[in-house]
């Protein structure tokens, strides 16, 4: 007995990496009975493709606060047209009833929030080099102009319509009104905060740079340098009046009920309203780090007696307090929702307040759905299906090895360069939570990688065929083994497939879509698919499918 174990070991393992391997090749192909032999096989390999319809979903009144980072700049679609994004945030001090010191005189305000960089090198110094190119659109030589206000709106943390409910603010960047002011929405009213403009503080023509920052403290011998990530860097003290401004605002309140606690602070002085316009139609945007430790205004001054100068430093950062992404959208494709019946032939996955698509899986064919369970699932001689009395799991006479959602771009060549680092990300738009097929890819999680993480089950675009594959094995297993809810799918564009949190979308109790993954309001850019119907004069293969990959048993 012992020898037949150990003989039957090789086939055995064999016969698993096998499989492995068609499990991650491009199409599955029949396995026959090559490995134990013709004829000594007990089960067969098939396939078969699922109806599914998809369709548009028309985007807009989104959550734009409580994002985890903010788009800043002006971008131009190839396939959609013009967005652009500014940001209105809050500033928390990071010490309270600050003293000053005697004859305190600011010597510079220095605002400084960190790109999104990763290390690319080394210098002939010694010293990192770094890439920003994940987190910048457009064209990377191009300005904006960049304008920085005082804020005067009061960006409240409570809704007091709702008890002690957070209050939400959402994009209105297809208003309508104008394509120059920045607008948000809270339940039934709308903000301008180009109404709400206090001083400005700087007005520049800007644009990124990975360069990291270089900061010198002291003079000649005793000068030391220091080396810090890429960061939007800039002087907010550049005139006389910038700088009595904070003098007046900030140095000249010590002892103020104002400095005393972050509420009163957040009344007094409610923030700043970084507004972005393209320059002559042109412009790019770039994805900043509000969140980051390094994220502050430095207010440095120096105080004292007049031979007993010293210098000191107060700060106020970006966290803690409300923050929120604006949006203007000028637009050259009109987005609307698809048919839900028969699905549409073309399909918009555009990000920032744009487009989603929506799959349904067996369609709104009942009988689809019906005949899905009963090929799969064991029946007992009175027809009714078997449970296994050990785990409680429905008994399978087809075993599904892989699922996949193939899908098809619908670009032309000329833009396929815009679309290296796209990823399409899959979510159940009833529960608004990741698919069970992501939890199960855990093994490929790559935190500081977004680019190349949970690549089995959402996939990577594949640049030569120009297609994406979305494996969702574990989703129809679930189906299949648990009776687990057949809910529909929310496909969008997606920069960083690690980012889970939610966007809310107002007034939408009644929808469908309650809610985006908000991983895809940060992604300016677009894509076009081909759904589960094609255009005429296109390629049937085109269409969206999804194709299941089984192993039978015999004898079931």
């Amino acid at each position: 007995m012992k020898k037949t174990i150990k003989a039957l070991k090789f086939p055995v393992i064999f016969l698993l990496i096998a499989l492995s391997f068609i499990a991650c090749d491009e199409e599955f192909s029949v396995l026959e009975s090559d490995v134990l032999g013709k004829g000594n096989a007990n089960f067969g390999i098939g396939d078969t493709i699922l109806p599914i319809t998809a369709y548009n979903k028309k985007l807009n009144t989104l959550q734009i606060n409580n994002l985890n980072s903010n788009l800043l700049g002006f971008y131009n679609d190839p396939e959609f047209g013009q967005t652009t994004a500014s940001v209105v945030t809050q500033v928390t001090p990071t010490s309270l009833s600050p003293s000053f010191g005697v004859n305190p005189v600011i010597d510079s305000v220095i605002l400084s929030i960190p790109y999104f960089s990763k290390v690319i090198g080394v210098d002939t110094n010694g010293n990192s080099t770094y890439s920003i190119k994940d987190s910048l659109y457009g064209d990377p030589e191009a300005e904006i102009k960049l304008s920085i206000y005082r804020n005067n709106y009061f960006l409240r943390s409570f809704n007091p319509n709702s008890a002690n409910s957070p209050q939400n603010y959402f994009s209105n960047g297809n208003s309508g009104i104008n394509l120059t002011d920045n607008f948000a929405l809270i339940e039934n009213n709308t903000i301008n905060f180009d109404d709400h403009k206090g001083e400005i503080l700087k007005d520049t023509m800007f644009s990124p740079s990975a360069d990291a920052i270089k900061t010198t403290i002291g003079d000649g011998d005793d000068a030391v340098t220091s080396r810090t990530v890429p960061a939007f860097r800039t002087h907010l003290d550049d005139t006389d009046d910038t700088k009595n401004f904070w003098k007046t605002t900030i140095i000249d309140i010590e002892g103020q009920p104002e400095l005393s606690n972050v509420s009163n602070f957040y009344d007094y002085f409610r923030g700043l309203y970084f507004k972005a316009e393209a320059v002559s139609g042109n412009g790019n945007m770039f994805l900043l780090n509000f969140a980051s430790a390094d994220a502050n205004i430095a207010i440095h001054y120096s105080t004292g007696e007049e031979n007993s100068r010293t210098q000191a430093t107060y700060s106020l950062n970006f966290s803690g307090g409300n923050r929120l992404n604006t949006f203007i959208n000028n637009y050259n494709t009109t987005f609307v929702d698809g048919d839900p019946d028969l699905g549409d032939e073309t399909l918009y996955l555009k990000g920032a307040e744009g487009s989603m698509a929506i799959v349904d899986l067996f369609g709104n064919d009942p009988d689809a759905y019906d005949d899905f369970i009963n090929d799969f699932r064991k029946t007992d001689d009175n027809g009714d299906f078997i449970k296994d009395k050990r785990t409680g799991d429905f008994v399978l006479k087809k075993i599904i090895n892989e699922a996949q959602l193939i899908i098809h771009e619908d670009i032309s060549s000329d833009n396929e360069g815009l679309h290296r680092y796209d990823r399409i990300y899959a979510y159940d738009i009833k529960n608004n939570i990741i698919l069970a097929d992501y939890g199960a890819d855990q093994a490929t999680s790559n935190p500081s990688d977004p680019l190349n993480s949970i690549i089995f089950h959402l996939g990577q675009r594949d640049p030569d065929q120009k297609k994406y594959k979305i494996r969702l094995t574990r989703h129809l297993n679930n189906i299949l083994l648990k009776d687990s809810t057949n809910t529909k799918i929310g496909l969008v564009l997606s920069t960083n497939v690690n980012y889970l949190n939610n966007a809310e979308i107002l007034n939408s109790n009644n929808d469908d879509v309650t809610a985006i993954p908000a991983a895809a309001i940060l992604s300016p850019r677009g894509t076009i698919l081909h759904g589960n119907r094609v255009r005429n004069g296109v390629d049937s293969s085109k269409r969206m499918k999804l194709s299941v990959f089984f192993t039978e048993p015999e004898n079931n």
